[in-house]
């Protein structure tokens, strides 16, 4: 099922909430499909757990012809997983970070990547899709090293990757987040976890400050709503988080009563 986040006579701007997820067993993910006069771009499109229900989904919308490129946060499996499949279902090329662009063929048979691959430089830039654009906004170590966010100036639409990520079903990521307080529960392990310093989320807020953003979407859980990203920003602002966080009780070496059990 699509979420329709943006719609206009030429611009479309849809998500997909990855339900066959639902079962708790592996990361809910959303997929992402923007149209402009007829041109898409599928952003962070995922793992193969997920690739039969964002395919379907995405036909149901535009033609599997019309998909002009595949935009990549990172290169996390949950992210392009399912390389191999998109580029033989599309002509689409991919863009991701030029750190992770030779890594991204080994989510592909050999020679299938071959001249279908961007990479982004670190500064970032504006991608020409359709009759409109999309900006690609550095967002290194939030939380990959090479790392981006997409801004879609017409919906206004501000997608984060792993940057306000609440950790939910995909049903229950279908309902945007108005009150910001509630959904800390849910984001703020994920936070201190993967992101990876304070330093590095005041400066993505302050950079983020300067765009007329409607809402915020990432790629686990609900979108941000235009209400709650003030709120989003103070918290992140002031998030200790990653290497803040790490001492020399993270560093140890193992001792007799650490033997793990993996059976």
């Amino acid at each position: 099922m699509a979420v329709e986040l943006y719609r206009d006579p030429n611009h479309v701007c849809l998500m997909f909430t990855e339900r066959s997820n639902d079962d708790g067993l592996s990361v809910q993910s959303n997929q992402f499909l923007i149209i402009n006069h007829q041109i898409a771009a599928l952003i962070d499109p995922g793992g193969n757990l997920g690739f039969n229900e964002t395919l379907l989904n995405v036909t149901q919308h535009t033609s599997l012809k019309n998909v002009a490129y595949i935009l990549a946060s990172h290169a996390d499996p949950d992210v392009i997983g399912s390389l191999d499949r998109w580029l033989t279902s599309t002509q689409a090329k991919l863009v991701l970070p030029k750190v992770w662009a030779r890594f991204a063929p080994h989510f592909t048979k050999l020679g299938k990547s071959d001249g279908r691959i961007f990479g982004v430089p670190d500064i970032g830039g504006r991608l020409l899709m359709g009759k409109s654009y999309i900006d690609l906004l550095p967002a290194h170590f939030l939380h990959s090293e090479g790392n981006f966010h997409f801004y879609d100036p017409i919906s206004k639409i501000l997608f984060t990757g792993d940057l306000g990520v609440s950790l939910m079903t995909g049903s229950e990521a279908q309902k945007e987040i108005t009150n910001f307080a509630s959904a800390i529960p849910l984001m703020e392990g994920f936070h201190r976890r993967y992101m990876v310093s304070n330093k590095v989320l005041r400066l993505w807020v302050k950079m983020a400050k300067e765009l007329d953003i409607s809402k915020i979407v990432p790629q686990h859980g609900a979108p941000i709503a235009k209400s709650a990203i003030a709120d989003f920003f103070q918290w992140l602002d002031q998030l200790s988080c990653g290497v803040d966080l790490l001492g020399p009780q993270n560093y140890q070496l193992p001792h007799d009563k650490q033997y793990l059990d993996v059976k």
